[in-house]
C-alpha cells in the first residue's frame, strides 16, 4: 500500500486542476467526472466543493483573475490612458494562456474579492480625471467587454498561441469571396496579426472614451 500523503482537496486544487486539464480537452471536454480522473478521485468528491460545472467555471475565472493582478502590477503614477491600456493588455495575456480562456472568463462571478482593489485603483484614476462614477464604470467596462469579445474571437480562429483551427486560411477565404474584393482582402486584416489588431483596436476604444468625455 502506497504511503504517499495526497495533497488534500479544497477548491484552489480543484480549479487549478481544471485550468491544466482546459488546455487540453478545452471546455466542452472539461467535465466534472474528467477532473475527478486527473485528481484520481471519484466525481462525488467534486460535489462538496462545487455543486455544478458553472460553480467550478466561477472558481476557474477567479484563479485566472489572481493569476493576472500576479503578473499585471499597476503603477500608481499611470495616466488614465496607461491604466487602461495596461489592464487589459494584461487581460488577453491572461485569457491566451488557455483554451477557451475567454469563454470560460466570460459571464463568470468571481468567487471572492480578489478584483476589488484594481477595480477600485482605477474607478480611482478614472473619476480623479473629473468623471463620475457612471462615466468611470463605462470607460472601464466598455474597454474590458472589447478585450473579453476580442479575444474570445481570436481564440475561436487560435485556440492556443500557434495554433489554428481548420477552415480559417485566408488565401481559400479570398477565393471563395473573389466576386466581392474588399471583403475577400479583409480577411488578412480580420484573421492575421492579432496582436497589432488588437492594440490598434484598444487604442480606438481608449480615444473614443477622451473624445465622448473629453478627456486630456
Amino acid at each position: 500500500m502506497s504511503t504517499e500523503r495526497r495533497a488534500p482537496l479544497d477548491r484552489r486544487r480543484v480549479a487549478d486542476t481544471a485550468l491544466k486539464l482546459l488546455n487540453e480537452v478545452g471546455l466542452d471536454g472539461l467535465t466534472l467526472r474528467a477532473i475527478a480522473r486527473e485528481l484520481d478521485v471519484k466525481a462525488p468528491a467534486l460535489y462538496w466543493h462545487f455543486k455544478d460545472k458553472q460553480a467550478l467555471l466561477d472558481e476557474m475565472a477567479t484563479e485566472m483573475y489572481r493569476r493576472m493582478v500576479a503578473g499585471t502590477p499597476l503603477d500608481p503614477a499611470d495616466t488614465w490612458r496607461e491604466r487602461l491600456l495596461t489592464v487589459n493588455r494584461g487581460l488577453r495575456a491572461s485569457l491566451l494562456g488557455y483554451r477557451d480562456g475567454a469563454k470560460v472568463f466570460s459571464g463568470s462571478r468571481f468567487t471572492g474579492a480578489v478584483h476589488a482593489q484594481h477595480m477600485e485603483e482605477t474607478l480611482r484614476l478614472l473619476v480623479a480625471t473629473g468623471l463620475t462614477l457612471a462615466q468611470a464604470v463605462r470607460a472601464a467596462t466598455t474597454t474590458y467587454m472589447f478585450t473579453l469579445g476580442f479575444v474570445t474571437e481570436e481564440q475561436g480562429v487560435e485556440p492556443l498561441p500557434g495554433e489554428r483551427r481548420e477552415g480559417f486560411d485566408v488565401d481559400e477565404r479570398a477565393r471563395l469571396l473573389a466576386d466581392y474584393p474588399l471583403s475577400a482582402a479583409a480577411g488578412a486584416e480580420i484573421f492575421t496579426d492579432y496582436e497589432k489588431h488588437f492594440e490598434e483596436s484598444l487604442a480606438l476604444v481608449v480615444e473614443g472614451v477622451a473624445a465622448t468625455y473629453g478627456l486630456d
